[in-house]
């Protein structure tokens, strides 16, 4: 067998790919379209407001607001017990928490102390006063404790 005749896989695979980006090169290229410097992505995407942007335009994004629900919770006071502890509990056992009778109960709202108050009846179901609104610097210290 002459070796002259054979041809190495190799040498063919390279000058495959050299003819094919020989073929690219020479094709013409599309004219790329930029657009204009002036024009930010954002003033694309993001379209001005036209109409109205009085109060009447702010009245209705409130109203779309006061419909959405939120969780109020009251809470009489906080425990910590061990499992254990936890494990033993049964009808009719009492746990003490941190909370003294007679002070006013935190007022959450999604989880956010907003006020305090206290317990009362209204049509055989408990109820809650508020007696006083958390301001932000008494929500921080409240907190900490």
């Amino acid at each position: 067998m002459s070796e002259g005749n054979k041809e190495d896989p190799a040498a063919a695979a390279l000058d495959d790919w050299g003819s094919a980006l020989a073929e690219q090169a020479a094709a013409p290229q599309p004219a790329a379209t930029v657009a204009p410097a002036s024009t930010a992505a954002g003033d694309r995407v993001f379209q001005p407001l036209q109409g109205n942007t009085g109060p009447d335009i702010a009245k209705g994004d409130i109203d779309r607001v006061l419909d959405i629900p939120v969780q109020l919770t009251a809470e009489l006071g906080r425990t910590r017990i061990t499992i254990k502890n936890l494990l033993q509990l049964s009808q009719g056992s009492v746990v003490e928490l941190d909370g003294l009778a007679g002070e006013p109960m935190d007022v959450f709202i999604n989880g956010y102390l907003i006020a305090q108050g206290e317990v009362v009846v209204v049509n055989e179901k408990f109820g809650i006063r508020l007696t006083d609104i958390i301001t932000p610097s008494e929500r921080i210290q409240k907190l900490n404790r």
